[in-house]
């Protein structure tokens, strides 16, 4: 299968600027404020994939001067449009060439990972982290965890795709987002735990802290999977 970044998509776009913290999403999340507060001195940050601007604003209510980037000028403009005040650039080529070397407290980048295929291109990625981070700067790489598209899920379904389980590393796997209206499944590239080891040392980087959060029963939210699988993973790296 060719893989088509379904975010560049006007409608999909639109369609994701109105979702902010709602069912698995919130798992996501829930725990990267102490996450970074454990991990992260300084207050500058990058949200890398910012998309319509909920994790750059996420950062900003955590006190981070934040600049939000992002390859796809539909959802820079969303993004503008609910944060007028904020900072958000396009990112062009995979370069922070915007950015000096070595001033960047955090990088943030929430599920862009997803939609990035091919080991090259995540390690050049990474690689730009890395000569941006300060000295103690540190990356959080939120993703999607395999299992996400083998289950179903407080706001995913991915029943209909049972060739999702046969997917290899780099394989297009598909999953439906069922918090919002665009039903349309969305494409992204799988990819295991043990091949983000590897990109992260060919990038030069380190596993400082590795979370998978489960659901708790007491939580507000109608769990299917979420207190027994982890439907994501979170990275905390610094430069080796």
């Amino acid at each position: 299968m060719a893989f088509v970044n379904t975010y560049e998509d006007a409608r999909r776009a639109e369609a994701y600027a109105k979702l902010e913290f709602p069912g698995t999403y919130y798992l996501a999340y829930r725990d990267l404020p102490d996450i970074i507060a454990g991990h992260v001195a300084g207050k500058t940050a990058i949200d890398f994939g910012c998309g319509a601007g909920r994790s750059t604003r996420f950062l900003k209510n955590l006190g981070f001067s934040t600049i939000g980037i992002d390859a796809s000028d539909e959802m820079l403009a969303l993004a503008r449009r609910n944060d007028p005040g904020g900072i958000y650039q396009r990112i062009e080529n995979d370069s922070f060439g915007a950015f000096p070397n070595r001033t960047v407290d955090l990088i943030l980048s929430a599920f862009t990972f997803d939609n990035t295929p091919t080991f090259e291109r995540k390690i050049r990625i990474f690689g730009e982290m890395r000569r941006v981070l300060s000295s103690e700067g540190r990356i959080v790489n939120l993703v999607s965890a395999p299992e996400i598209y083998w289950n179903e899920w407080s706001s995913f379904s991915t029943k209909d795709f049972p060739e999702n389980k046969e997917a290899q590393c780099g394989d297009v796997v598909r999953i439906i987002n069922t918090d919002i209206e665009d039903r349309r499944p969305v494409e992204d590239i799988l990819w295991p735990e043990e091949d983000y080891h590897r990109v992260y040392d060919a990038a030069h980087l380190e596993i400082v802290g590795m979370f998978r959060p489960l659901g708790k029963a007491e939580e507000p939210v109608r769990w299917v999977n979420e207190t027994r699988i982890a439907p994501w993973t979170v990275y905390v790296l610094k430069a080796r």
